[in-house]
């Protein structure tokens, strides 16, 4: 587990797949980010200091007092506790439930967007997770009430500076970032109606 000090926006990734959690870390961190990633639904509560069992305010993970948590990217499917598992735990403890969490999934299938939302979810996004989508990070961010003073207009001005990039820059550093951490193949391009 990888811990991040409370210097930036800090998103706890969440992910049993080894090369998707480096290839979020890099994106977030390429990006600015502080980020810690744990490989389990259950690592990630211990980390937030609620057990797998326990719905109450009690924080007793060392790291959960010292790091304050902006942004969960979870996930969708792990084995043990799924990404959705955690969502219902986070947001049935009242210390936690305000932090906003991100579903990703491999897989579009609608009724699990529409489960996820209504749950509390605050964006489903498929994987792999892109330099592009970090805008669309940032109400999300927005939301939470621990982000350190003064950091709302500094997030602003960068996805501001990010959303004036021309499409294919973006293009090309979602194709490096991948081809850094190892994925291979090519990248499909899909219209909506596939």
């Amino acid at each position: 587990m990888e811990i991040a000090t409370q210097t930036q926006f800090h998103v706890l990734a969440v992910d049993d797949s080894s090369l998707e959690r480096k290839l979020i870390e890099k994106l977030l961190k390429t990006s600015s980010y502080q980020v810690t990633t744990v490989d389990s639904g259950s690592k990630a509560l211990e980390f937030l200091g609620l057990k797998e069992d326990q719905k109450s305010n009690a924080c007793t993970f060392p790291y959960h007092k010292e790091t304050k948590v902006n942004l969960i990217i979870t996930d969708y499917c792990m084995p043990g506790m799924s990404g959705y598992d955690l969502l219902k735990k986070i947001k049935e403890s009242s210390a936690l439930r305000d932090i906003p969490v991100v579903i990703l999934s491999s897989e579009n299938v609608p009724s699990r967007v529409t489960r996820c939302l209504e749950e509390g979810a605050e964006a489903f996004f498929l994987k792999p997770l892109k330099f592009s989508d970090l805008a669309r990070l940032e109400p999300h961010l927005s939301k939470s009430k621990d982000v350190p003073d003064g950091k709302h207009n500094l997030f602003k001005c960068k996805t501001g500076l990010m959303s004036k990039r021309n499409k294919r820059k973006r293009e090309e550093q979602d194709e490096n970032l991948h081809e850094t951490v190892g994925v291979t193949g090519p990248r499909l391009k899909l219209t909506p109606s596939d």
